[in-house]
């Protein structure tokens, strides 16, 4: 089961897909000024292994964008917005490979070089037993800094989706294996993207340069003075994004 959202109105229907270890709460603000602008409609999703949703004994990008295509699969103007892993999905979906029609796709933060250090913590931190806490409070505030949310913008609902009980108190509700999709070819797929591509980051991002989107993107920008969860930070400014990538199409 994967656990979904929907509201607004319109033709065009934004699939917002967050990032690893996050939940579909991270998108609020912007679900909240795509209905007051009248941009379309908003799907969110818990993606598999995260807050809601249940768990897989694998996870991939295509197995991620196999479980989300029925989403979208019937939509007549689809778009995707990713952010970190959600633009890897995003970026499959627009691929065709799983009979979803994508009209564009608005990459947030995408992590694309990994090295080999990066690639061993991944391991080492899947492969560890997940941590359990004695209150709600020390698992959000550990939810926080995991995801690197700031509390002056993400709230006690956006950061309590993301720890669940556990049978010895409380314990984060994503998957710790699916850090293990860490490491895609993000080159790979955004050649494979049938559809327009806009391409972003926060511009205080320390995971990914604007340089090296702008090698898959020759029109990558930066959201000012924004960092890691520029769709969190400032949702007006990624709402301005999705209308350019509306117009675009």
């Amino acid at each position: 089961m994967i656990h979904s959202e929907r509201g607004g109105s319109g033709r065009a229907a934004f699939l917002l897909l967050h990032g690893l270890g996050a939940t579909g709460a991270v998108w609020a603000a912007l679900c909240a000024r795509i209905e007051a602008t009248g941009l379309g409609r908003w799907i969110v999703v818990d993606l598999p292994g995260h807050g809601a949703s249940e768990r897989r004994e694998l996870y991939s990008i295509g197995r991620f964008a196999a479980d989300l295509a029925p989403l979208v699969t019937d939509e007549q103007r689809a778009f995707v917005v990713g952010h970190s892993l959600g633009a890897y999905i995003a970026l499959a979906l627009a691929s065709g490979w799983f009979r979803a029609r994508v009209a564009g796709v608005l990459g947030i933060g995408p992590k694309i070089t990994w090295t080999e250090a990066d690639l061993q913590g991944v391991q080492d931190l899947a492969a560890r037993p997940p941590r359990d806490f004695a209150t709600e409070a020390e698992a959000i505030e550990r939810y926080r800094r995991v995801s690197g949310l700031d509390t002056r913008f993400a709230g006690p609902d956006v950061l309590a989706r993301g720890v669940r009980r556990t049978g010895r108190g409380y314990g984060l509700a994503a998957d710790p294996r699916t850090m293990l999709v860490a490491g895609a070819s993000f080159a790979t797929l955004a050649s494979s993207a049938t559809c327009p591509v806009i391409l972003a980051r926060g511009e205080h991002d320390p995971m990914v340069s604007l340089a090296e989107l702008r090698d898959h993107a020759t029109d990558a920008l930066d959201v000012a003075g924004r960092g890691h969860n520029a769709h969190v930070e400032d949702a007006q400014a990624v709402a301005a994004l999705c209308e350019r990538l509306v117009r675009r199409t």
